[in-house]
């Protein structure tokens, strides 16, 4: 379904700005400026990917893995039982979906891509998504977020809004929509004759798209040997773990006698959530290999390789619907669709105003940010429009962007109902957004 989306969009954009004047040379400049957001989205991402694969390498080797497995083998064999408890994947997934429920979206996407390439070891029918990749993309570009969407929030009150933080339950109530029907249409499709894996359906081009099967893990590699975990004396890490949470508490303490006085109890506790819950992360999993006697280092530079793997396997995937995407919205067929629609949302309560952010946000996550930006300058932070435009905003994740860099990592040519499942979850997180904006502001 992915190549024919790909296609529409690529096919449509040129078909339609053929009879627009003037059209064409902007669909022209959108190839090339699409393909190039793509390469500047990879050079972004290659840090975070370096960074956070090398973290959780060293909670890893630490034992964090194993842990994991272990608390929530439970779960994760109802969810996905062709994946053993006991397998990285397992992990990997844990570690993107907490990420992503703590809203953080750059943490989580390095572990997503962890995962899916693990995943794909695990796949009888290389280059066709497994029920376990479907269902983890289901989830992932629907997760539930259950702290506020920063981001967001920054844009409305850089907008002034009087209460730019209005938001945030209904984006919580907006997620477990979205979460909850594409989990649901997951299960539903799946059993569709049309989705289901049949023995010599591997697409002839799989080879071509192997999995990301070379990316350093433990043991797979003699550099693996080189980076084997110095084992250290328990003494002396456990005072650096003691020394360092108590600095933590006193500053924490200092910080909220500071802004307590200022912004109020409340204010004080969503300020501290904002600043200091990235680099409490990252603390957390540095003492994870602490704790076990690892050698941080070492252990982080063979995790951060394999973000640099995965990073260079993905970037045809990211050129191709980027630019595609570019060419939809340049050639007015948007702005089309969204006269069309514009009637029957009205019915419903919804205002042709937040229209362009439904459409994009499951398209580019850039422009969505620049929509809401605008919507919110246009129309005020605290309006309905802008209300719903920022539920919105929060509701789902690049639907597009996600699948082509997960079924990229994973060398997948053949995503099954996983682009329905999805697409079906934004609809899902749409509804849920309108229901709650109306719910809480009228």
């Amino acid at each position: 379904m992915l190549n024919w989306i790909w296609l529409g969009l690529m096919l449509v954009s040129i078909g339609y700005a053929a009879f627009i004047p003037g059209r064409m040379e902007l669909v022209a400049s959108a190839i090339l400026e699409g393909a190039s957001t793509a390469v500047q989205l990879i050079i972004g991402l290659v840090g975070a990917m370096v960074l956070f694969l090398g973290l959780t390498r060293v909670a890893f080797d630490g034992g964090l893995r194993e842990w994991l497995g272990r608390v929530l083998a439970p779960l994760v064999r109802r969810l996905f039982p062709e994946v053993p408890p006991d397998h990285p994947a397992t992990s990997s997934m844990v570690m993107n979906m907490s990420s992503n429920m703590m809203g953080l979206g750059n943490a989580a996407t390095p572990f997503g891509l962890k995962a899916m390439s693990d995943l794909a070891k695990l796949n009888p029918n290389p280059g066709v998504a497994s029920n376990a990749m479907i269902l983890f993309l289901a989830i992932n570009t629907s997760a539930i977020t259950l702290f506020p969407p920063f981001g967001t929030i920054a844009v409305r009150q850089a907008a002034d809004s009087a209460d730019p933080w209005a938001i945030w339950i209904p984006t919580l109530i907006a997620t477990t929509f979205s979460t909850m029907t594409a989990v649901a249409a997951y299960f539903a499709l799946g059993r569709l004759r049309i989705f289901q894996v049949r023995p010599g359906s591997t697409p002839a081009s799989s080879e071509a798209s192997a999995p990301v099967d070379e990316i350093l893990t433990e043991g797979d590699t003699p550099d693996a040997q080189a980076v084997d975990p110095e084992r250290s004396p328990s003494g002396w890490r456990w005072v650096v773990i003691g020394a360092f949470a108590l600095a933590v508490i006193l500053g924490l303490g200092l910080e909220l006698s500071r802004l307590v006085p200022e912004i109020g109890v409340g204010g004080a506790l969503k300020s501290i959530a904002s600043g200091w819950l990235l680099p409490l992360f990252v603390a957390g999993l540095l003492l994870i290999g602490v704790s076990a006697g690892i050698n941080a280092y070492d252990s982080m530079i063979a995790g951060a390789r394999e973000g640099l793997e995965v990073a260079v396997k993905i970037v045809p995937y990211l050129v191709a619907i980027l630019a595609a995407v570019a060419m939809f919205r340049a050639s007015g067929a948007l702005d089309a669709v969204i006269e069309i629609l514009n009637p029957y949302t009205r019915a419903v309560g919804v205002p042709a105003e937040v229209l362009p952010m439904a459409l994009l946000r499951p398209l580019s996550g850039s422009g969505a940010f620049g929509v809401m930006a605008e919507t919110l300058t246009t129309y005020g932070p605290d309006t309905f429009i802008g209300y719903l435009t920022s539920t919105l905003m929060g509701s789902t994740e690049t639907t597009f962007y996600v699948i082509a860099l997960y079924l990229g990592a994973a060398g997948v040519v053949n995503g099954r109902h996983a682009l329905a499942a999805c697409l079906l979850g934004d609809l899902g997180g749409f509804v849920g957004a309108v229901l709650a904006c109306h719910w809480f502001f009228g």
